[in-house]
């Protein structure tokens, strides 16, 4: 049985119904792409992608380590 396609989904930001045809499609308005863009550009939305670098994984553990031992991030130096 051949899937249908699909002519409508949900507005990602205000989950409105959202025609194929519109103009601002996958969006119902500009303002929300303009609020989507805005997240993207402040950091809102991240792609987060597996670590493969040994030392980056080395440094993530030692910092994990380090806020273990102190959660507060205060030195016991004084």
């Amino acid at each position: 049985m051949p899937k249908k396609k699909l002519l409508s989904l949900r507005c990602p930001i205000c989950r409105t119904l959202v025609l194929r045809t519109q103009e601002d499609f996958p969006f119902c308005s500009d303002r929300c792409r303009t609020i989507d863009l805005g997240k993207w550009a402040s950091g809102g939305y991240v792609i987060s992608t597996k670590i493969n670098d040994p030392e980056l994984l080395e440094d993530i553990a030692e910092q994990q380590s380090k806020m273990k031992q102190d959660p507060d991030g205060h030195s016991s130096e004084q």
